[in-house]
């Protein structure tokens, strides 16, 4: 049996905050595309107390359209920003 001395420690010393920290910089678009879709819904769920004489369940239908559309554009941009950082701004050798 052989063991693997060059495992990392550090990744089980942080807690929950750090280590969310630590992945929202890597990925700067997750928690963007989460905080939309979180206030795409809260305002649909504001709004369905004035929906007029629109159904049930076509405010629904678009609200989930709105909030897919949000997380949807949210990764197609942090897509492009992390093959930007990945091709075009890395440093010439």
């Amino acid at each position: 049996m052989s063991t693997n001395t060059d495992v990392s420690l550090s990744s089980y010393d942080e807690d929950q905050g750090s280590k969310f920290i630590r992945k929202a910089k890597e990925a700067p678009f997750v928690p963007i595309g989460m905080a939309g879709f979180a206030a795409i819904v809260a305002y649909g769920l504001y709004k369905l107390k004035n929906r007029g004489n629109t159904k049930m369940s076509i405010h629904l239908i678009h609200m989930r359209v709105a909030a897919q559309g949000f997380v949807v554009g949210a990764m197609t941009l942090g897509m492009g920003y992390s093959m930007y950082k990945e091709f075009w701004a890395k440093p010439k050798p």
